[in-house]
């Protein structure tokens, strides 16, 4: 079938619901009701004065003269009806056939609708809490709607077309919130910038989806746009908004510049353009880290973003204000998906106070906003809660010998606890004198006193890690999805979870497993309202992701239980194909070697064509506080594995350069308990190596989510490698 101008034609949509018996779909239904609000006028005042307006306070007639214009757009129903259109579309203009089924049949809408019926509810909540000369400062629901407004007009004013991308280069703030979501109102779409990237990513990126406006936060990051520039035909302008530039330049404006700039625009065009928005249009672009090849576009629509917003936190039991307002800490990248839907768009929806975290928050000042901002739901990857785990550890070490004795037997009959009795609230006393007397001073201590729900997802994350925080009455609830999901598919709450699981999938949502083995793994494949619109500029990748009946292929293996529940095994590309045709999934031997020794920080499994299995390790090392960079002293951990197995060491280059025997030793009888209980003789490690450093994002090893990139290290480590697999010469 030929293809036309870059939409889904080629891989047209069928009946989800016709499918091979082995591949049957899960479903889960829900309420079909979405509730709008009342289209009356707002006419609140706007109380707190904020230094990132104009030094002002946002009067109540301000927010009165935008909101005339302002009523929500109403789309008619039979719209979405239209067969024609295609479930999938590479172009930034393209629309698509939204997936409202009988399963699914939320009504569509628009980012702005979303916000405006929040303003009903939330309009003087705290909405953005912010530190200024050591001082929270806190912006209203309103004032951020009405901040909103301004920076959309401050980008139509410097050139914003439809369909091209507002790029922003900078860590979590209300700026990059107002910045994000003004792009949206101004018809253009939101694309955020990795604050890591080479001035050559950012390049690419901002030159792939035709950045009109970037936004940055520091000299630094305006010196990487300045070198590429000239580059980047599409680009009018750069705002930036934490420091001032150095000096003055054309087409390089202050925040405070660009936002006086947006009163030349007219409430009334600004009105013209957001009632002119679609909800299957594009709104957000997520390029993902580009572990192979160039990053690849996600194109998100409104209606991913609304709808994930609403009914993917609700999976997660995120309570809308009304209830309880969620208080949540901002700090993981924001170009990142996870992040962007948890923080930006489902604080709006269900009026969320967000709290940003200090720039150098994943180099130990995080605790110390935790514990100032008391959050009520906290996400972070894997790496976070294992430093989290690493520095109570080390804490621990260093205090007497009755407090940490305290500490290890309220942990060890809290977690026997929480293994043996997961879904009683009924505790023993011994369990509920051990939460008393010591670990809720530690959630205390963490900034977790009042933190009901605690996520993670990104990457997967060890037993070790999960019954640690288990110990200490935190349950860590995992959620699955990719940016083409537009986040969470799957989640866990503290009403659907079960330990080791993604959880069950949201309801509306849909998943199959295809291809599944004797033990029922098979590939991912998912359907439902998350499911991204395609690659940007790519049909052929988005047509490999996409199949004929508009099922995503996620590219990941895992099996479903009996409840529901989802278990991920790996990446099918991961998959290892032994020399002896042998099939081996490295996730779960990699997971029992660290099981089995505490002191491996990172094991990689080799063997793919080859004749037997090899296998990678780096040792549990301290961070350099300033760079996050792995250093040569080992953790305290890491110290104690060495004393229990007699040795003196203390850093890793002790144990690699000279071979410390009874480390290597300790280590080798790990692999061969581990090889004891493999499934199968092809299963057993053969051989190993210890490597001078721990893998690192600055290393190359690890992607910006801290997921391990085995291209990257099979290249790097060829020769240890390949000295696996030589000979021996007689």
């Amino acid at each position: 079938m030929p293809r036309n101008s870059g939409a889904g034609y080629g891989c047209p949509h069928g009946d989800p619901s016709m499918l091979d018996s082995r591949d049957t779909p899960q479903e889960s239904r829900q309420d079909t009701s979405v509730g709008t609000s009342q289209e009356k006028s707002k006419t609140r005042a706007l109380h707190q004065p904020s230094s990132l307006t104009d030094g002002q306070p946002l009067s109540k007639e301000s927010l009165n003269h935008a909101l005339e214009f302002s009523v929500p757009e109403k789309v008619p129903k039979a719209q979405w009806d239209t067969p024609e259109e295609a479930l999938w579309t590479t172009r930034a203009d393209g629309q698509v056939r939204l997936r409202i089924d009988p399963s699914c049949p939320q009504f569509p809408y628009t980012v702005h609708r979303m916000f405006y019926e929040a303003l009903d509810k939330y309009g003087d909540l705290s909405a953005l809490g912010f530190k200024r000369q050591d001082k929270w400062e806190h912006i209203s629901y309103s004032q951020y709607y009405l901040l909103a407004r301004r920076a959309a007009k401050g980008f139509l004013k410097l050139g914003l077309e439809r369909a091209h991308s507002v790029a922003i280069l900078g860590f979590n703030s209300p700026e990059w919130f107002f910045s994000a979501v003004g792009a949206v109102f101004a018809g253009g779409i939101i694309t955020g910038i990795y604050t890591t990237s080479s001035p050559e990513a950012c390049q690419y990126i901002a030159h792939d989806c035709r950045a009109n406006v970037i936004v940055v936060d520091t000299q630094k990051q305006l010196e990487k746009i300045l070198k590429i520039w000239k580059q980047l035909p599409h680009l009018k302008a750069v705002v930036i908004y934490k420091e001032p530039p150095p000096n003055k330049m054309t087409h390089v404006y202050t925040m405070e510049e660009f936002m006086e700039l947006g009163n030349e625009v007219p409430e009334e065009a600004l009105d013209a353009i957001i009632d002119a928005q679609q909800p299957n249009q594009c709104c957000v672009l997520v390029y993902t880290s580009g572990t192979t090849g160039n990053p690849k576009g996600v194109m998100l629509s409104q209606d991913n973003i609304t709808w994930t917003a609403r009914y993917g936190s609700q999976a997660g039991d995120i309570q809308p204000a009304e209830v309880q307002q969620e208080v949540v800490v901002s700090y993981l990248p924001l170009s990142h998906i996870a992040a962007q839907i948890y923080d930006l768009w489902t604080g709006i929806q269900w009026g969320a106070q967000v709290c940003f975290a200090e720039p150098d928050a994943l180099k130990g000042s995080l605790v110390n906003t935790l514990r100032e901002v008391e959050p009520t739901s906290h996400m972070g990857v894997p790496r976070v809660w294992e430093k989290i785990m690493e520095r109570i550890q080390e804490a621990a070490a260093q205090s007497g010998f009755i407090r940490r004795k305290m500490l290890l037997w309220a942990m060890s009959v809290t977690l026997e606890q929480n293994l043996t009795c997961a879904g009683s609230d009924l505790k023993p006393f011994t369990t509920r004198l051990a939460d008393y007397l010591v670990l809720a001073k530690v959630r205390q201590a963490l900034g977790f006193a009042k933190c009901q729900k605690n996520f993670y997802g990104a990457a997967p994350m060890t037993a070790e890690t999960q019954h640690f925080f288990l110990g200490l009455n935190i349950r860590l609830y995992a959620g699955y999805g990719l940016s083409e999901t537009s986040g969470p598919h799957f989640m866990s709450s503290p009403y659907n979870y079960r330990l080791y699981s993604s959880g069950k999938v949201v309801p509306g949502c849909r998943v199959k497993l295809v291809n599944q083995d004797a033990e029922g793994i098979g590939e991912i494949c998912l359907w439902g309202r998350t499911i991204f619109m395609g690659y940007l500029n790519m049909e052929d990748k988005t047509c490999e992701a996409i199949d004929e009946e508009g099922w995503l292929h996620t590219g990941d293996a895992g099996r479903l239980d009996a409840d529901g529940f989802l278990y991920i095994t790996g990446r099918l590309k991961e998959l290892i194909i032994t020399a002896g045709g042998e099939n081996v999934p490295p996730l779960p031997i990699e997971e029992a070697v660290k099981m089995e020794l505490p002191i491996i920080s990172n094991a990689m499994l080799i063997g793919d064509q080859r004749k037997f299995l090899s296998m990678l390790l780096t040792l549990k090392c301290a961070l350099d506080p300033e760079t996050s960079d792995p250093t040569d002293n080992l953790t305290e951990q890491a110290v104690e594995f060495c004393q229990r197995v007699g040795s003196r060491a203390t850093t890793v280059s002790e144990i690699v350069g000279k071979k410390d025997e009874a480390v290597y030793q300790a280590i080798e009888e790990g692999i061969r308990r581990v090889n004891t209980n493999a499934a199968a003789r092809p299963y057993h490690i053969q051989k190993w190596a210890i490597l001078e450093r721990d893998f690192s994002i600055s290393g190359g090893e690890l992607g910006p989510t801290m997921k391990l990139k085995r291209l990257t290290v099979l290249e790097k480590y060829k020769d240890i490698i390949d000295s696996f697999y030589q000979e021996q010469k007689m």
